[in-house]
């Protein structure tokens, strides 16, 4: 491929911030502005750079006045090229962040201030516990269909999500799963597969509770829907809830302590997290 070809390939590979997320366009503008600094401070002129850099001179006008979100090649290319020693890569993260849709980096912090998380879910699993394959299926089904730039700026916010698992102090985690996503193969059996063997693999970490709500229960108080409950280092808790076109953040008190006792309950008509992990197993032996 030719220097134009890749340019211009490279040109349309970047991705208009929404117009509704200021948060996340005051921080592409600062990206730009910082790369447009550099690059000026170096003498260079934006089709220069773009040369120098394999990118398009659209390319980097759009990027410098935040209108597309710089990839990561971008950011290294211009970081050697104008020998900044590190001051643009370094963009790196706040890029990848700012890519993510806001809903979900609105969770990811609340997610980061909590002390505790317990989550149900119904239809599939769980964000947190996903494997990238399988949050990749999911995403690759959605109707209206997703571009593949979508469905990857998706599936690296969710994956971003479980940074949770590693913080220190390390949050308490509880999750209850339906066993009908369990058996669910959704992507393919071999996605199923390994998403179990993450399971079993999360479900050893000693802050991290996994239970399964058999399909054979007769009383069962989730059948509300999905939920997700975070205790926060400051004493407070909040609810998400998500829908057909919806996600949802609850604080009210009563709402809460609704969703608390909601929750309360299904972990007891649930298996035990020794039992659930003994459940998961037999699954897994099923699709051998």
């Amino acid at each position: 491929m030719g220097a134009t070809e890749q340019g211009q390939r490279q040109a349309d590979d970047g991705e208009e911030p929404q117009s509704d997320d200021e948060e996340s366009a005051a921080v592409l503008r600062t990206v730009g502005k910082v790369i447009k600094m550099c690059r000026e401070r170096g003498g260079m002129t934006q089709a220069e750079l773009g040369a120098a850099i394999r990118y398009s001179e659209e390319q980097v006008s759009s990027v410098e006045r935040g209108r597309r979100a710089p990839k990561p090649q971008f950011l290294e290319a211009a970081d050697e090229v104008l020998g900044v020693g590190g001051l643009i890569a370094g963009l790196r993260k706040d890029v990848e962040e700012a890519r993510y849709p806001k809903k979900v980096r609105d969770l990811k912090k609340l997610e980061a201030e909590a002390v505790e998380i317990c989550a149900y879910a119904n239809h599939h699993i769980h964000g947190l516990l996903q494997t990238p394959a399988y949050a990749e299926a999911l995403y690759a089904m959605r109707r209206p269909t997703y571009t593949e730039e979508e469905i990857n700026r998706y599936v690296a916010a969710r994956m971003a999500r479980k940074s949770v698992f590693e913080r220190v102090p390390t949050p308490l985690l509880s999750f209850v799963q339906e066993e009908v996503t369990l058996r669910r193969a959704l992507g393919s059996r071999m996605v199923l597969r390994r998403q179990l063997e993450h399971l079993l693999e999360i479900g050893t970490l000693r802050h991290v509770e996994i239970q399964v709500m058999p399909t054979d229960r007769e009383d069962h108080a989730g059948m509300g829907g999905s939920l997700q409950l975070l205790k926060l280092m400051d004493g407070k808790t909040v609810g998400h809830s998500e829908a057909q076109l919806h996600s949802y953040l609850i604080s009210g008190t009563r709402d809460v302590q609704v969703l608390e006792m909601r929750y309360g309950m299904i972990r007891a008509q649930a298996l035990t997290p020794r039992e659930s992990l003994t459940f998961i197993e037999k699954v897994l032996g099923e699709e051998t």
